[in-house]
């Protein structure tokens, strides 16, 4: 596969941008040494002051783009409060790139459930003992309430937290990037509409 070869305008045009990025993640998740669902997550606070930082993609289908967080965290306060943001997904090793903008809801319950328990132990023990973005005295603090959580539910189970939960980011726009000779980048911007999703190549 040659990694920065251009793509077809007519071939690309007609693709479902959903089909387009499996087949990009998919190439990610051979080459990729770490992480290959990192992605960048940017929400604005209510001074419209943007906000950025890393997280992992967990699920993605025709409905979108699925991450977990706690929900009194800073991107918590600032996604509930606002239902919008913009990811974006780097490739270094395919010199590809993905920016997403959309809707944001709650995924169900079930949802959550499923992938909570999916988790390793001392992750979902992580999770209620963190009170994620907020202050911490010390590092000790933290380490005596993950000792004392995981003596509580010794070889139980560890239930979900009610603030712990995941974020559907509904795409409005995804756009995909190939890096080029020169710096002339091949871009195609898919923007969805009442008859579905339209696609435009666009200047690098």
């Amino acid at each position: 596969m040659d990694k920065t070869a251009l793509m077809d305008d007519e071939a690309v045009k007609h693709r479902d941008p959903n089909e387009l990025f499996r087949d990009w993640m998919a190439d990610a998740e051979k080459s990729e040494v770490n992480d290959p669902g990192a992605m960048s997550l940017a929400t604005v606070d209510g001074d419209g002051l943007p906000d950025v930082r890393m997280v992992l993609l967990k699920e993605y289908d025709d409905r979108g783009f699925v991450f977990y967080t706690n929900f009194e965290s800073r991107k918590g306060h600032e996604l509930l409060a606002h239902r919008k943001a913009a990811l974006c997904l780097h490739w270094k090793s395919l010199r590809r790139q993905v920016r997403v903008r959309g809707s944001v809801e709650v995924v169900s319950d079930a949802e959550a459930d499923r992938y909570f328990a999916s988790r390793p132990k001392g992750s979902r023990i992580g999770a209620k003992a963190s009170d994620q973005s907020r202050p911490l005295d010390s590092r000790a603090t933290l380490e005596r309430r993950v000792h004392d959580l995981e003596a509580q539910y010794g070889d139980g189970d560890v239930p979900r937290p009610p603030n712990w939960s995941g974020f559907r980011v509904i795409p409005s726009e995804i756009e995909f990037w190939r890096d080029g000779e020169f710096r002339l980048h091949d871009r195609f911007r898919f923007t969805r509409n009442d008859d579905g999703w339209q696609a435009v190549r666009l200047y690098p």
